[in-house]
């Protein structure tokens, strides 16, 4: 039975992001994989999402310029589209194996249980460590209470087929339905999202989320909020959804896009005594479990922070330290930026705009429409608006909110802004590349 120092369980961002730096450090480290390696994000996540999005964008910007210069209306051609995404998705999962063996990183394949504190399980192989780190990531939830469920897909299987309906359906109201739905609208296809209550993103201002439907009613997509679907059946080769009250669709295919599930519930944690929530595996400001040598990090843990790709990355980089014994420190997260993805881009970080609106006394909000800054204008970007956060004691700017087709870019820079001290005085004193959306921000 082979023994290492730790071993890591789960060949995601995060999972590979940790097994350098500690095999670089001398320790004996191994990895293993029970799907793809690489993890969620490569394979079946935001790349192949931002692949098929870039097309989108050329399409819509190709739209907003229609009489200023463009005369030609682009047309998305799926199955080239999907070709072209499969160039990045294909190598991920033997690259990021291979990556691991070259550098003499022991791998396994096949499903984990945990037997005891220190000893894994791996199909029939049996292995012990001084110490694991648990980053299984997540996967997409079912809605069991839907009868005939298994007729709807995923969006893993979204991002694979290799050809678009002409209407679909996306049942759930988060991230990966608008995402989704923005990427098939803007390809060609009739969407539409449903949604179980009258509150989608709930992550996000409901002001902001409202515009972002109104610019996704306008590219033709049906956003129906209020309807709790319980039966998804054949019909003529299509698949009719209703609620029992009334609400009936007929779609072509159907995609439960109702969050994501970590991957916490075949490890045989429970045994061991490793806690966990309804969120996931349950871990200290050390990214330590219930249990003194197990460790746990990205997706799979239970966490108010957003379940990003670039936080399991973090996360990894902490723990490469605290595994090696570089810091005793606690973890300490910067501001992080999140995003949904489409045509336009909705993007926050830092304080939310719900706090800022409740608490007066210490925070002011500016709020800017910006379809006719330069940027804005030379796109004729049909929607663009922002709303920063300063707290009223330091004059620092703590969070912002924007929509746009840049805000993505534009989230960013006042990240970076948020977490080198949010001073104003400090942007002022900037020369930046202009006209570019971060000197845009002068107009505020």
């Amino acid at each position: 039975m082979k023994k290492y120092d730790v071993v890591i369980i789960g060949a995601g961002p995060g999972g590979l992001g940790l097994a350098y730096p500690l095999k670089e450090a001398g320790l004996e480290v191994a990895v293993v994989e029970e799907n793809l390696w690489g993890g969620t994000c490569p394979n079946r996540g935001c790349d192949p999402k931002k692949v098929l999005l870039a097309a989108i964008e050329a399409k819509k910007q190709n739209q907003y310029l229609l009489g200023n210069g463009i005369k030609n209306e682009t047309q998305i051609d799926w199955p080239a589209l999907m070709q072209f995404e499969k160039t990045f998705t294909d190598p991920v999962s033997r690259s990021s194996r291979s990556g691991l063996t070259d550098a003499q990183i022991d791998v396994y394949d096949g499903h984990a249980e945990f037997i005891d504190h220190h000893t894994l399980k791996i199909d029939q192989t049996t292995i012990t460590s001084e110490k694991f780190v648990i980053a299984t990531g997540q996967r997409p939830s079912r809605l069991t209470n839907i009868e005939n469920q298994e007729m709807m897909q995923t969006s893993t299987d979204f991002l694979k087929m290799d050809h678009l309906p002409n209407e679909l359906a996306l049942v759930g109201g988060g991230y990966i339905a608008f995402e989704l739905a923005m990427i098939a609208s803007g390809a060609g296809a009739k969407v539409h999202i449903i949604h179980h209550n009258q509150r989608p993103l709930k992550a996000f201002p409901k002001a902001y989320v409202d515009d972002l439907i109104d610019q996704l009613k306008t590219q033709g997509v049906e956003v129906h909020l209020g309807i709790d679907l319980k039966r998804v059946e054949p019909k003529d080769e299509r698949f009719e959804l209703s609620d029992g009250q009334g609400f009936k669709q007929i779609v072509d295919q159907v995609f439960v896009t109702a969050g994501r599930k970590p991957n916490d519930d075949s490890l045989n944690l429970e045994k061991i005594g490793v806690q966990t929530d309804r969120g996931g595996i349950v871990v200290n400001e050390y990214l330590e479990t219930s249990v003194d040598n197990i460790y746990a990090m990205g997706d799979v843990v239970s966490k108010a922070l957003p379940k990003l790709t670039p936080v399991s990355g973090f996360e990894a980089r902490y723990l490469a330290k605290k595994l090696t014994n570089a810091t005793q420190a606690a973890i300490d997260y910067p501001a992080i930026p999140t995003v949904v993805y489409g045509m336009p881009k909705l993007a926050k970080v830092g304080v939310e705009l719900d706090e800022a609106q409740q608490h007066p006394e210490q925070y002011e909000i500016k709020t800017a429409e910006m379809t006719e800054w330069f940027t804005y204008r030379r796109l004729q970007d049909p929607f663009a608006k922002i709303s920063v956060i300063h707290e009223k004691s330091s004059g620092k700017i703590v969070g912002a909110i924007t929509m746009s087709s840049e805000a993505e870019h534009l989230i960013n820079d006042l990240t970076m802004i948020i977490n080198q001290g949010g001073l104003v005085d400090q942007i002022n004193n900037q020369i930046l590349a202009y006209p570019t959306e971060a000197s845009d921000l002068g107009y505020m």
